[in-house]
C-alpha cells in the first residue's frame, strides 16, 4: 500500500496560549516550565507553537536585537517555531474573555498592525527554508454591531496584509501565510460562508490586480472543534475548501464536548454545569430530528438548569470548549475525538501538507483539580502522533 506523506512531517506543535505571556520574559517563562519539559518528556522534537500578544510584539520590535535574542534563545531551547496564534490580541487569560477575542476585528487598523508586526517577527524565528502561518480571527463577532461597509474595509485591509506579507517574501524570502480561523458565532463560522467570502475576498483582488498575492498569503485555520461543533461533514467540509483552492494554512487539532441524546442522559446535562465559567466563550448547539440546527452564544448556568425549548428534543448537544484531545470521554460527557480521524484523513489528501497543531487552552478552567499541565500536554502529543502515525504509515 502506497503510504500518505502529505501530513506535515514538521514537529508536532502545541499552542502556547495555553499558558500566560504579555511579556517576553513571561512568554520565555512558559517556554521554560511547560515547553521544555512537555519536549524532554515525549522525547522527540517538539515545535513552539507561539502566541505573541501584542504587548509582546511591541517589545520585540522595541530594540533592535530583541527578536535576534528571542530566535536564539529558541535555537538554546532546542524549539523550531512555524506557526503563530495571532487570534487573541491582548490578555487570553484575564478573568473575562470571552467575546472580546475578536478584538480589534479586521476592520480595525490595529489587527493589520498587529499581524505584520507578528510576521515580522516568524520572518526572523523561521527555520531556514521554512515557510510560516499565522492564525486569526474570522473576521468579527456576529453578536456585535457592524456598518454596512465593515466587509469591503475587512477585506481592504486582507489585501494590504497580502501586500506585506509578499513584500516580506521578497525581503526576506520567508513565504508567510494568514489561516483566517472560522469559529461559531462568528462572521465566518461555516464552511459555505467562508466560500463565500472567499469569493468576494478574491473578486476585489482580481479588480485590484493583486489576485496572485491573495492567493499565495492568505488561507484558512480549520479547527476540527469548531466545525464539529456546527455539526458540518468534516471530511465535506474540507473537500469544499480544496475544491475552491482555498488553502488549509493549519489545522488546529481540537475536541469538543459532546452529548448524545442529552434527554435521556440527565448525568451528563447535569455534568455540564460544572463546566460553565466565566473566562472563554462556549457556544453550545444542538441537533435536531429534522437536522436544524439550534444554538446559544454561551454556555451558562440558566441553559443547564432549564434547557431552552428547542434544545429539549435535540439528538446531539455539542460545546465549543476545548477538552483534551486525547479524551474521548470527561466524566458522563462524551467529545468529539471520534472526528478527529476523519478530519486528518481528509487533510492527508491534500496536495500540501498544512502546519498542525494541538490547541487545547482550557487547562486552567477544566472543572476540579487543576491537572499537571505537563503531564497533560504531554499526552495529547503522544496521542496525535499515533493518530498521524496510523494515517501515514496505514
Amino acid at each position: 500500500m502506497i503510504e500518505i506523506m502529505t501530513l506535515s512531517t514538521r514537529p508536532l506543535s502545541y499552542c502556547s496560549n495555553v499558558h500566560p505571556g504579555l511579556t517576553v520574559a513571561e512568554v520565555e517563562a512558559g517556554l521554560d516550565r511547560y515547553t521544555v519539559p512537555v519536549q524532554s518528556r515525549i522525547g522527540r522534537p517538539l515545535a513552539a507553537g507561539l502566541w505573541l500578544a501584542e504587548p509582546v510584539i511591541r517589545e520585540l520590535h522595541a530594540s533592535p536585537d530583541a527578536i535576534k535574542k528571542f530566535a536564539a534563545g529558541l535555537a538554546e531551547r532546542e524549539l523550531t517555531c512555524y506557526t503563530l496564534n495571532a487570534f487573541p490580541y491582548g490578555n487570553f487569560h484575564s478573568e473575562r474573555v470571552k467575546e472580546n477575542v475578536y478584538l480589534p476585528d479586521w476592520s480595525q487598523p490595529e489587527r493589520l498592525d498587529y499581524t505584520v508586526g507578528c510576521a515580522r517577527v516568524l520572518s526572523q524565528i523561521l527555520p531556514e527554508n521554512a515557510a510560516g502561518s499565522i492564525s486569526t480571527v474570522p473576521l468579527g463577532f456576529k453578536e456585535f454591531e457592524y456598518t454596512a461597509d465593515f466587509p469591503n474595509r475587512a477585506i481592504g485591509q486582507l489585501i494590504e496584509l497580502a501586500k506585506a506579507l509578499g513584500e516580506l517574501h521578497e525581503q526576506s524570502g520567508r513565504l508567510i501565510r494568514l489561516a483566517i480561523e472560522p469559529e461559531p458565532f462568528c462572521l465566518l463560522e461555516t464552511t459555505d460562508e467562508t466560500l463565500a467570502f472567499f469569493k468576494d475576498l478574491r473578486t476585489t483582488a482580481a479588480e485590484r490586480n493583486v489576485l496572485e498575492l491573495v492567493n499565495r498569503h492568505i488561507g484558512v485555520c480549520y479547527d476540527v472543534c469548531h466545525q464539529a461543533v456546527e455539526f458540518e461533514d468534516i471530511a465535506a467540509s474540507i473537500a469544499k475548501l480544496a475544491d475552491e483552492d482555498i488553502r488549509i494554512v493549519k489545522v488546529h487539532i481540537t475536541c469538543a464536548i459532546d452529548i448524545p441524546n442529552p434527554g435521556a442522559n440527565p448525568e451528563a446535562v447535569a455534568a455540564l454545569a460544572r463546566f460553565v465559567e466565566p473566562r472563554y466563550l462556549h457556544q453550545t448547539m444542538g441537533r435536531r430530528s429534522s437536522g436544524e440546527i439550534v444554538r446559544v452564544v454561551d454556555l451558562n448556568t440558566e441553559f443547564v438548569e432549564s434547557p431552552p425549548s428547542e434544545f429539549a428534543d435535540a439528538q446531539t448537544w455539542r460545546v465549543h470548549y476545548h477538552v483534551p484531545v486525547n479524551a474521548e470521554s470527561v466524566g458522563p460527557l462524551g467529545t468529539t475525538r471520534h472526528v478527529l480521524p476523519t478530519a486528518l484523513q481528509a487533510v492527508s489528501q491534500l496536495s500540501y501538507a498544512p502546519d498542525l497543531e494541538v490547541e487545547t487552552y482550557t487547562w486552567d478552567v477544566l472543572p476540579g483539580e487543576q491537572p499537571d499541565l505537563v503531564a497533560g500536554l504531554s499526552a495529547e502529543l503522544d496521542a496525535t502522533e499515533r493518530l498521524l502515525n496510523e494515517i501515514r504509515h496505514p
